[in-house]
């Protein structure tokens, strides 16, 4: 099972990082349309992805067209504010791809008309305009792989026995 992560356009490289560490933590592969607001080899994003980068399957279009295309037109959920239905009304599938856009935008409009009825959103009070992006992407993914029964993740920790 591998869910996907796409990121329209992202802006802030502590935000991608975060992500990627996220992804690299599950499985999930992750996918960025450009332009990209960094580049990925800034110092910010490294240190906000850790030691996790060998662990994340990273895919880089140069538009959104080019994503569509080299991803054989996916269904895709698309986390906005501006959706009717929240994150937990639909069923994703083991390979869902769920977008999330720019931090300073969100995804445009025409994108999400020709998707309505895929676009989720994270219920907010009205006075807030939105969540952090990271914080977003990991409040849908979560809730992705328990649909999902967490497959091929540990779900289970134990605790070990300290001796003084």
């Amino acid at each position: 099972m591998k869910m996907n992560i796409v990121l329209h356009e992202p802006e802030i490289p502590q935000n991608t990082g975060n992500i990627a560490r996220t992804c690299a933590a599950t499985g999930a592969k992750l996918h960025l349309i450009e332009p990209l607001g960094f580049s990925l080899e800034e110092k910010q994003i490294k240190r906000a992805g850790l030691d996790y980068w060998h662990l994340v399957e990273i895919f880089t279009y140069k538009n959104y067209e080019e994503f569509l295309e080299k991803n054989n037109d996916p269904k895709i959920y698309m986390a906005t504010t501006k959706s009717k239905q929240t994150y937990v009304d639909v069923q994703y599938e083991e390979d869902a791809y769920i977008m999330f856009g720019k931090e300073t935008a969100g995804i445009p409009e025409e994108i999400l008309l020709q998707n309505k009825e895929n676009c989720i959103r994270i219920p907010m009070r009205e006075e807030a305009r939105s969540l952090n992006l990271s914080n977003s992407v990991n409040i849908v993914l979560y809730e992705a792989l328990r649909q999902n029964q967490f497959l091929g993740l540990k779900a289970e920790g134990e605790l070990h026995r300290y001796h003084w």
